[in-house]
């Protein structure tokens, strides 16, 4: 399913228009991802936790040339699925 398609499915579960589905829909992903480059979590019960959580530095190999290459921390996006996902 992308986009699209969960904005005419939105659309036709609350019976509004695509438009204002839509709105609603980039609206709660906007606060989603402001959330998460806050540090933030967000805990949607029974359907997903979102986390963001720090890698540290590493080295790595190259399995190309063989070289070992540093990679820097960063801060990464964990996604638990809910129970609602259980399939």
């Amino acid at each position: 399913m992308n986009k699209s398609e969960l904005i005419e499915i939105a659309a036709a579960k609350a019976e509004v228009s695509k438009a204002l589905a839509a709105k609603v829909i980039d609206a709660a992903l906007d606060a989603s991802v402001e959330a998460a480059k806050k540090g933030e979590g967000l805990q949607l019960v029974g359907y997903a936790t979102i986390n963001v959580v720090n890698k540290a530095a590493r080295k790595a190999k190259n399995p190309r040339t063989g070289a070992i290459v540093n990679i820097p921390a960063k801060k990464v996006v964990k996604i638990k699925a809910g129970s609602k996902f259980a399939l």
